[in-house]
């Protein structure tokens, strides 16, 4: 899908070129364009939030359309209410068949302007690369959205364009097949941007490095598949005087459970697996193109979790980089392998803190739905860093503790942990008790995306992928160079 021209206006709503304006209304304020109040009177417009209906009015090309959205009361608006009205708004403007949108910016607030760009750009995301024509009715698609106001908006315009894009292009990852988004893939990805960055650099390890460099529990998972593991490594070297921060994505590109394998309902969605990595892939691009004056260095573990003769089996024992040994009791809690060693190896880098995004977990969702993503972490500083990140962007995150008698649990009988308790209990949280033993006591928080890296169902990402994480990750090193 070609990007969307995103640009800023200075000057008055009504000058612009677009073909199809789009204003803003609060509920119990009367607005002062023309045709918005010509629509509320006639009740054909409301004010409630993603409430929407279209007018025309004389435009120096001709017959302009405007479209009319809702945005609630003023006192409750900000960022998640924009994001909300700028995507229903762009879901009706390319309805009608408008190839340009220009929204008359109803606060100037930064963050405000950042959301109705992202809920624009994210909301009219499509991926459709694999499907021929269907004949059916097209209405076409939006090529531009300008935002007009009397400020100079210009920096926040750009810093959500990017944002937006990225978290788009998070999305084709995730919506690409197994069979063609392999962990080669993912690794061309990196090293495509790394490549388009001069302040981006990027190393990628092959299944015998991976070995070499004693990764014996990623190299456990990756031994079933005959697809080739990759261990990426991006570095961003933009100065700053801020932490060293360390960003890791779990990337399974598709995860049949191994030996424990899946039940087949569903298990096409497994290929969502990566969906961390992805987050981590196309946020470093991001930051590299925005300039961000922080130093990260993202390492993203990607291979398969395939049944085979050479499958890893319930019972072996496997070491990790750190020198722990671990009980695989089962092969379907490979997540938390893959990322014992990409975690011990971001910590050998010398990351002071460290964030890592995961689909991880199925009891996250019972435990949070897809509203929320689960937070973990030991350290309170940095996990309130993270949080303020998640809210600035509408990424959410709940965080849920770690305690001792949780790490009891994770205690193997023949080796220093177990990748899975027989006891039913606290399972997200095991897991991030499991990974808390790789991270050297550095400033860690573990995100449990399993809830909200597709079928989030909000207005601007609908219920398929929803590259959840990139703009959290993002403004998470934005605020960390600031």
């Amino acid at each position: 899908m070609p990007p969307i021209a995103v640009s800023a206006r200075r000057g008055a709503p009504e000058e612009t070129e677009a073909d199809t304006r789009v204003v803003g209304v609060f509920e119990g304020e009367t607005p002062t364009d023309a045709v918005a109040r010509e629509l509320l009177d006639a009740g054909e417009a409301k004010a409630g939030i993603r409430k929407v209906a279209v007018g025309h009015e004389d435009a120096a090309g001709g017959r302009r359309r405007v479209v009319v959205a809702g945005l609630g009361k003023r006192e409750g608006f900000g960022h998640e209410p924009a994001r909300v009205a700028a995507a229903v708004a762009a879901g009706r403007g390319r309805d009608i068949g408008a190839r340009s949108l220009s929204w008359a910016v109803p606060s100037d607030a930064e963050g405000v302007v950042e959301a109705l760009v992202e809920g624009t750009l994210l909301a009219l995301y499509r991926f459709d690369r694999f499907k021929s024509s269907t004949g059916e009715d097209d209405p076409g698609r939006v090529a531009s959205l300008e935002l007009s106001s009397d400020a100079d908006v210009s920096e926040a315009v750009h810093r959500a364009r990017v944002s937006a894009e990225a978290q788009n292009a998070a999305r084709d990852l995730q919506n690409l097949p197994a069979n063609v988004a392999t962990p080669s893939f993912l690794a061309d990805r990196a090293t495509e941007l790394a490549e388009a960055h001069e302040a981006l650099s990027v190393e990628v390890f092959g299944r015998e490095e991976i070995t070499g460099m004693a990764m014996g529990a990623f190299a456990a998972v990756a031994q079933g598949s005959d697809v080739e593991p990759r261990l990426i490594v991006l570095r961003y070297e933009g100065g700053g005087s801020g932490p060293h921060l360390g960003y890791v994505g779990k990337a399974v590109t598709f995860d049949t459970g191994g030996i424990s394998i899946k039940p087949s309902a569903k298990m096409q969605e497994m290929k969502f697996d990566m969906s961390g990595g992805a987050a981590v892939i196309e946020a470093m691009g991001a930051v590299a193109e925005l300039g961000l004056a922080v130093r990260i260095t993202a390492v993203v573990a990607s291979t398969e979790n395939m049944p085979s003769g050479h499958a890893m089996k319930p019972g072996d024992i496997v070491t990790a980089k750190n020198g722990k040994t671990i009980e695989v009791n089962n092969t379907d809690a490979e997540g938390r392998l893959v990322l014992a060693d990409a975690l011990a190896y971001c910590v050998e880098q010398g990351a002071e803190r460290i964030i890592d995004l995961a689909t991880l977990t199925g009891a996250i969702i019972v435990a949070l739905g897809s509203t929320y993503a689960g937070l973990f972490s030991n350290e309170d500083g940095w996990c309130a860093e993270v949080e303020a990140a998640c809210a600035a962007t509408g990424e959410l995150g709940w965080r849920l503790p770690l305690h001792p008698e949780y790490f009891e649990l994770t205690k193997g009988q023949y080796a220093d942990l177990t990748n899975a308790s027989e006891q039913r209990k606290a399972s997200s949280i095991y897991a991030a008790e499991f990974l808390r033993q790789f991270v050297d006591d550095r400033p860690w928080v573990h995100v449990d995306i399993a809830g909200t890296a597709w079928g989030l169902g909000r207005p601007y990402v609908g219920s398929g992928a929803s590259g959840y994480g990139v703009r959290m990750l993002v403004e998470l090193a934005r605020r960390a160079g600031a």
